[in-house]
């Protein structure tokens, strides 16, 4: 790790910030920017929207041989929010024993270095489409495949929830929402936006729908542990552009962005992506989630049925038929609609987290409104508790 090296991502496009990145690539002995022929004029730094996180960039060369990488600079707010040891240890099990994810070539400060994908990421569109439906389903099962004791990296003697480790939506809820209270207590903050958010009535629903999930939560099947992705909306989803005809088709698209991957129910992981059908971050209200466009039941249904088929297989270890993949299919949806409320409660206290920078500096148009995402999170989660019947 580099920890003298510290980039400011609103700098990208200074020649300074140039001169200082190809330091830092040799620095970390980056394959093929080692050479002495390439000049900080040489280097082409291309942001990528979309991610809510982080400052992602493709930084490239017009010198000929020299590989295209992944520059990740860290959210200010992050550090609130994501273990980066953890997340690199996640990211070095699953590149290295899964091949799922990307290869870390190094850190620095507030960053790192990532392998590139020449591909293309999809759309809000693109979730929209059955192909392509169906291969997000086929890969989150293959994520939800790998062993959580090797990621989590527990010992015979504390393994298991509640011991090694503890399902991340809680866990998240539980850590972050004190962070949540110190910036909804910022002078800056109007009092009937506290009134809104009302961190303690959000408290009392949270546990009520914990008690009330404990009685349903079918941990055999639909909601078993996994290790989960947690964040699969569309700017994680890359498309490769030249597919590899050795491998099925559905691993053309690769998953990225690890860093809210944790143990959780498949049942979250699953309700969390249909979540993000309602999301378009390229839109003028990027923060707005419009419910209207979550899935329908046959929307739904199809990407049950590639989970399931990439997930489920006989006693003797051939594929399930059909029919016994769509008799499952009811259980399924069963513990996507409880774990639903889930989602919402997590990345409406994320929000708030993420909102600190702007409210400490009293930006009046931030790049992304955190707070009215935040306002539209906590909205769905006490209108799907209403509708459970669940009162806190």
């Amino acid at each position: 790790m580099l920890n003298s090296i510290f980039f400011g991502s609103r700098r990208y496009k200074q020649a300074s910030f140039a001169e200082q990145l190809l330091q830092c690539l040799r620095s970390l002995k980056v394959p093929t920017w080692l050479s002495q022929e390439i000049t900080p004029q040489d280097v082409r730094i291309f942001k990528v929207s979309g991610s809510l996180t982080n400052a992602v960039f493709f930084v490239s060369s017009s010198v000929q041989e020299v590989r295209t990488v992944l520059l990740r600079i860290y959210g200010p707010s992050s550090g609130s929010l994501i273990s980066r040891p953890r997340e690199l240890h996640t990211l070095h099990i699953l590149s290295s024993q899964y091949h799922i994810g990307p290869r870390v070539f190094g850190t620095f400060e507030n960053g790192r270095v990532e392998e590139y994908f020449d591909s293309t990421v999809l759309t809000a569109s693109d979730l929209r489409d059955p192909k392509i439906s169906r291969w997000i389903g086929a890969r989150m099962a293959e994520l939800h495949s790998v062993d959580i004791e090797a990621v989590e990296d527990t010992s015979p003697d504390n393994r298991g929830e509640g011991k090694g480790w503890e399902i991340g939506v809680k866990k998240n809820v539980k850590s972050w929402i004190h962070f949540a209270r110190e910036v909804l207590a910022l002078p800056a903050v109007a009092e009937n936006l506290r009134a809104e958010f009302d961190l303690d009535g959000f408290k009392r629903d949270w546990d009520a729908y914990m008690q009330w999930l404990a009685s349903v939560d079918d941990v055999q099947r639909g909601s078993r542990r996994v290790y989960a992705h947690n964040d699969t909306q569309y700017g994680n989803l890359l498309l490769l552009n030249t597919r590899n005809e050795n491998l099925p088709e559905h691993r053309q698209l690769i998953v990225v962005d690890f860093e809210y991957a944790s143990p959780n129910p498949a049942s979250f992981d699953i309700a969390n992506h249909f979540h993000e059908w309602t999301a378009n971050y390229h839109s003028d209200t990027p923060y707005i989630l419009d419910h209207t466009r979550y899935p329908t039941k046959e929307q739904r249904s199809n990407f049950y049925l590639a989970y399931l088929e990439h997930s489920t297989v006989s006693p003797d270890l051939r594929p399930m038929p059909k029919l016994e993949l769509v008799g499952m299919m009811p259980d399924l949806e069963k513990q996507v609609r409880a774990w639903s409320p889930a989602s919402h409660a997590m990345w409406a206290i994320w929000g708030i987290v993420q909102a600190r920078e702007d409210v400490e500096n009293a930006v009046e148009e931030p790049e992304f409104d955190y707070i009215a995402y935040a306002q539209c999170r906590i909205a769905g989660f006490r209108r799907e508790l209403k509708q459970l019947g669940i009162r806190g």
